[in-house]
């Protein structure tokens, strides 16, 4: 596995957002005295909403499934939490335990794996027999010695469907994947979503869950055993126009218990605003015009145009000298070439059409 890591870097594969200590990720004896057994969870989440949200006029984008409920890293230590505090209660005052959720140092598809929960299958992703890859992992490292478990071996045979479904390629056939092109990893970013992306996410604004809905292990199943997941419809798709303007605090307020709110409220917003380009929606532009002019981001702003560039179908004077108005104003702020590249796009393809 430490090959296999070290290549996944050296290729720059790896997404920035994995513990950089090589060592500890793979021996726990370097963060944790005299480690002996470590226990490994899979709790699984719903795949299907149970109700379709209200029907507006507005467009919606998605989370994907993985960010449905409340976060799942506090749901998780909770859980671990509780069950540590059981097998005190047994144990003793000399057992310790270090637990960890998804941030931690070790890896936690590895982990799980090693404990007999399932199979690493080739999007990377642990397979579980019961509920299929719709889970959360953690473990808890402790000086206490269990029975070991027996790892199971990749039981995808030949299928490629994950591999095939990916519109990036970022799957690489053997459980890697180059973390930099998965779409999961560009809905996550912070600056300008690279323009090859883009189309790729459609109207998805957190995460990506293609490699996961083509699995054959995953056909079928959809948990709902945990009322704590349970995706509110409204939050999971969301209206896409009203995001764009919502202060810090609504957008705490309607997204802030999700995991996917962990990278703050700006790049939801950019992929609010792709999502808007991808869905062509017309009645969007008065708004993204707002937007353009009127958001202090530059990358917001410089998203903005991009996207009025992609939405247009026919000319329109009016938007042709916004956007260029717009574009001395990004100029004369010294503003940089990324961002200006968007504005003289979109002011390109707005002269392109009839």
């Amino acid at each position: 596995m430490r090959d296999s890591l070290i290549a996944q870097k050296a290729a720059g594969h790896t997404s920035g957002f994995e513990h950089q200590n090589l060592d500890e990720r793979l021996n726990p004896k370097l963060i944790f005295d005299q480690p002996k057994s470590i226990i490994a969870i899979a709790l699984a989440y719903p795949s299907r909403i149970k109700q379709r949200p209200s029907r507006t006029k507005l467009k919606r984008g998605q989370f994907a499934r993985a960010s449905w409920g409340n976060d799942y890293h506090q749901i998780l230590r909770a859980k671990l939490n509780c069950l540590i505090e059981q097998m005190k209660a047994v144990a003793g005052s000399e057992a310790r335990f270090k637990p960890m959720v998804d941030t931690g140092e070790l890896i936690d598809v590895a982990v799980a794996n090693r404990a007999g929960l399932g199979f690493i299958g080739k999007n990377g992703l642990l397979i579980t027999e019961e509920y299929g890859s719709y889970v959360y992992l953690g473990e808890i490292i402790t000086n206490l010695g269990l029975p070991a478990d027996t790892p199971i071996p990749c039981q995808c045979g030949s299928c490629t469907r994950c591999i095939d479904a990916c519109p990036v390629k970022a799957l690489l056939g053997d459980g890697r994947m180059n973390a930099q092109h998965c779409l999961s990893y560009q809905t996550q970013t912070k600056g300008l979503m690279k323009a090859e992306f883009r189309p790729k996410i459609r109207n998805v604004i957190y995460g990506c869950d293609i490699c996961q809905q083509v699995c054959p292990f995953n056909q079928g199943k959809n948990f709902h055993l945990h009322d704590e997941m349970e995706p509110d419809p409204e939050k999971v798709r969301p209206e896409l126009l009203p995001m764009l303007t919502m202060s810090n605090r609504e957008f705490k307020d309607q997204f802030g218990e999700m995991s996917g709110l962990w990278r703050g409220k700006k790049p939801l917003q950019r992929n609010a605003i792709i999502a808007l380009a991808n869905l062509h929606d017309q009645s969007a532009i008065p708004q993204l015009l707002a937007v353009m002019k009127a958001d202090p981001r530059p990358m917001i702003r410089a998203t903005a145009a991009y996207a009025i560039g992609e939405i247009m179908t026919t000319t329109n004077n009016d938007i042709l000298a916004a956007l260029q108005e717009q574009l001395e104003h990004e100029v004369a702020t010294g503003q940089p070439d990324e961002f200006l590249a968007e504005f003289r796009a979109a002011i390109k393809q707005a002269k392109q059409l009839k």
